[in-house]
């Protein structure tokens, strides 16, 4: 779908930077912190978000997207990816800690901040020049997540 729209798994990676500021609504991620099955998240990394978002109740409690530099712009994002500290379980899909190209861009970023914001930059331009839905032919959703009905 992003491949049609001009977008590539590299522009992708950078896009999913922009986690590095803002915070999430426990509801959003409570899933993965509480998954039994999930082996791609660290064990004290959830123990830690688990205080801020209990199993039930709290959905609208907040937490960092990057616990590490949640106020900043930075590449240290991806480490928390290669930490498996990645707060939405799409985001930890960036990195699976198998060696595929993606984990390799994921650590080149961490490695290189400024190539991280340069090809985000690159990235955010082409999103940017996406040409949208209009008229009829699109729609304002009233909840981002659900096509209205």
């Amino acid at each position: 779908m992003f491949r049609r729209q001009g977008l590539s798994p590299t522009d992708m990676t950078a896009l999913s930077g922009a986690h590095t500021v803002g915070q999430a609504r426990c509801s959003t991620f409570r899933d993965r912190i509480y998954s039994n099955e999930s082996d791609n998240i660290d064990a004290s990394f959830a123990r830690q978000q688990r205080r801020t978002c209990p199993r039930s109740g709290g959905d609208g409690n907040l937490a960092p997207l990057d616990a590490q530099t949640p106020a900043a712009f930075d590449a240290a994002y991806y480490d928390n990816l290669m930490a498996r500290r990645g707060l939405f379980h799409s985001d930890q899909e960036v990195f699976s800690g198998g060696g595929g190209s993606q984990d390799a861009l994921v650590k080149l970023y961490s490695d290189n901040p400024a190539l991280f914001r340069i090809e985000f930059v690159a990235a955010m331009v082409k999103m940017g020049n996406i040409n949208p839905l209009t008229g009829t032919a699109g729609e304002i959703r009233a909840n981002c997540r659900v096509v209205n009905s």
